[in-house]
């Protein structure tokens, strides 16, 4: 196990491990025990009783938070035509066709999100094994492959993020930075909140949530009250 540095060990110190804090009190202590010097990002993670391993209960989404992210997000976009045209009229950093696929597969990695039309999938699809290991690759799920990419591009630069549960049932979001206000921390967290609620899966039994915790980039989790929201 690797060792733990002096200043995560002096923040966990101020964390009660045993205790579920409220919203607002996470929100609040977990600023408080960061000691990055950068503007860490705020994150959310979500412990949910279901079972990956069936397709009903493959939880993954995106959702637009109120405040943002905190991060500005490089687009781009897989298209042509008019379509071309109103992905760079909307704020795309990067659009084309197939001259970006040859690009990405050289190496090429200087975007966040990738937005695609329908009708270029196919040449897309020959990036699976490039972008999809990389959480990369574009999705109908996610409002990622869509007609309206006026509109995806839009979100995504408004803050919209995505969520995927993984193998352990566990889902992660960020929420915005240390800077940001703790009310608008909040909001954000109400959002993903209200949206993990929405998607539960019909045939999860038992418990959905088991466990929220939120945390910095380096600081220590801080365990948050369901009931709190």
């Amino acid at each position: 196990m690797a060792k733990k540095s002096k200043q995560y060990s002096a923040a966990a110190e101020k964390v009660d491990i045993l205790k579920a804090y409220s919203l607002e009190e996470a929100v609040a202590l977990v600023k408080e025990v960061d000691y990055a010097k950068f503007d860490a990002t705020v994150e959310v993670a979500y412990r949910l009783g279901v079972d990956p391993k069936k397709a009903d209960q493959q939880i993954r989404g995106a959702v637009v938070l109120p405040n943002g992210t905190g991060k500005t997000q490089k687009v781009l976009v897989f298209a042509k035509g008019e379509k071309a045209k109103e992905a760079e009229a909307a704020g795309a950093d990067y659009v084309g066709e197939a001259e970006l696929v040859q690009k990405i597969n050289g190496g090429w990695f200087d975007f966040d999100v990738v937005v695609a039309t329908p009708d270029m999938m196919a040449e897309v699809g020959r990036l699976g094994r490039v972008l999809g290991p990389k959480g990369l690759m574009p999705n109908p799920k996610t409002g990622t492959v869509t007609m309206d990419v006026t509109k995806a591009i839009n979100e995504i630069k408004a803050g919209k993020v995505t969520y995927r549960v993984d193998k352990a049932g566990n889902v992660h979001a960020p929420i915005g930075k240390v800077s940001f206000d703790n009310a608008k921390l909040v909001e954000n967290f109400k959002t993903i909140h209200d949206t993990m609620i929405r998607v539960k899966p019909s045939t999860a039994k038992g418990d959905y949530i088991k466990n929220i915790t939120v945390t910095t980039t380096f600081g220590p989790g801080v365990k948050v009250d369901a009931g709190s929201f």
